[in-house]
């Protein structure tokens, strides 16, 4: 793919190297040596990213920057500044700059920086598409996120539901690990076929034996019909199985000759029964540690584990609390006719700063609670009754703030700053690291460092 790169500088030999750097990389550049200039091209042109410098004659880089996101607001944009200008760089990356270099300019560190934005746009790109096919499946609840890692996670997704790739979901109890398993079926060719779960976890031994494969009539005592398993049941279509790693070894021998084979044998039965069904497996324990221990096959695991998707847990999302929230509070208020308009200050600090172990599932029904016992329009915090929200417990974090004394932006970036510091000593102040934890891009975590004024 030929990337598309405008350069924009006033200074004619920079300009050049940079245009001629870029042109040895492979990709196809423009250049412009004002502002104004620059400013036609992008209006004429389709382009994958612009470099422009920040001071020049005219039309200054941040006049450009706010000009290009006006008429492409997810063009990457790139900005180099002088060297230790920090009130720049704070600036173009608060107008939407996509990242800034010093000068003298370091031509791999460019490159880089350039490569990442570029990957970033063609993720973009097809989450755009991602989000426009969830929105038109049937499915009754979305998974609502602008999580970096979750829409990364949602990508791949929808790669993987075009094939018939196994996938293995993994993440804590409550994170929509079965949503996403009928998100992907919901996008895949077998969407018009049974979606079938199965919780390997709420069965015995025996009883999900004979609910996988199926049973014949007599093989046991109460089998007084001939049954279909759900391989059967999901012919066609997709079989999730949930908490995989609790099946136990005896049935994990007859699941893998099912993957093998794509035939299976009724308990009870000698017949070889061909099976057409996609398989998406789930579970929250450590499938590699059970493997140690001898508990889980590791020739199974590798059948399995084709596609992996890790979902992050509640507290590494929390740019998505306010989208939740929301969303669960107009799903509950409609659900149950109860005319309330959303939560005094008080309680919204509450959920916000709480750290759900439970994770999403525990944030509906926290929120589910509070709409049915709510008082009036607003939901206080007293309405939300949950002991551990109401002991301001959020990862050690402070969360009381007398009401008045601060707005709900205020009380939000004190709980954004503490976080961030506490993730930078959880790292050893290696921001990659941090970003990680706090489940944000390490450009995001440059920008509230400097926004915050946290030192190293």
């Amino acid at each position: 793919m030929e990337f598309k790169i405008l350069v924009i500088d006033d200074e004619k030999n920079q300009r050049t190297v940079l245009a001629k750097f870029l042109e040895s990389q492979g990709y196809k550049v423009f250049s412009a040596a004002s502002g104004e200039e620059g400013l036609e091209i992008i209006k004429s042109k389709v382009l994958d990213a612009v470099i422009t410098d920040m001071k020049m004659k005219g039309m200054s880089g941040k006049e450009l920057l706010k000009e290009t996101k006006k008429i492409n607001p997810i063009l990457p944009v790139i900005v180099i500044t002088a060297f230790g200008s920090v009130e720049d760089a704070v600036e173009v990356m608060r107008l939407g700059a996509a990242d800034y270099i010093t000068k003298p300019v370091n031509l791999q560190e460019l490159l880089i920086k350039l490569k990442k934005e570029l990957e970033r746009a063609v993720i973009t790109k097809e989450n755009e598409q991602l989000r426009k096919e969830i929105i038109d499946s049937s499915i009754s609840e979305k998974i609502i996120t602008r999580n970096e890692k979750m829409l990364e996670i949602l990508n791949i997704a929808y790669r993987a539901a075009k094939t018939d790739a196994p996938v293995l979901i993994l993440g804590e109890s409550g994170t929509g690990k079965e949503l996403l398993a009928k998100t992907i079926h919901e996008l895949s060719k077998r969407k018009d076929k049974p979606f079938i779960p199965v919780n390997c976890a709420a069965l015995n031994p025996g009883v999900l034996e004979s609910e996988l494969f199926g049973h014949e009539k007599g093989a046991f005592t109460g089998a007084v019909t001939e049954k279909k398993g759900r391989f059967e049941l999901a012919e066609k279509g997709t079989l999730f199985l949930d908490e995989i790693g609790d099946i136990p070894l005896e049935v994990q021998v007859k699941l893998l000759r099912v993957l093998q084979e794509k035939e299976l044998e009724r308990v009870g039965g000698s017949k070889r029964i061909p099976v057409n069904f996609r398989l998406i497996s789930a579970t929250n324990k450590n499938l590699q540690q059970l493997i140690a221990e001898e508990k889980f096959r590791e020739d199974l695991f590798y059948r399995i584990n084709v596609i992996t998707l890790e979902i992050p847990p509640l507290r590494e999302r929390k740019e998505d609390l306010p989208l939740l929230i929301d969303y669960y509070l107009n799903k509950w208020k409609n659900q149950y006719g109860i005319n309330v308009k959303g939560f005094t200050k008080e309680a919204y600090t509450k959920l916000l700063s709480y750290h759900y172990p439970g994770n999403i599932r525990e944030l509906a029904n926290i929120i589910q609670r509070a709409v049915v016992l709510s008082r009036d329009e607003y939901i206080d915090y007293i309405d939300i009754g949950e002991k551990e929200i109401n002991k301001n417990i959020a990862d050690g974090i402070d969360c009381k703030f007398e009401a008045g004394t601060v707005t709900l932006s205020e009380a939000v970036e004190k709980i954004e700053k503490e976080m961030i510091i506490d993730a930078l000593e959880k790292s050893g102040g290696i921001q990659t690291k941090a970003a990680e934890l706090l489940g944000i891009s390490e450009r995001n975590l440059r920008y509230k460092i400097q926004k915050y004024g946290i030192k190293k």
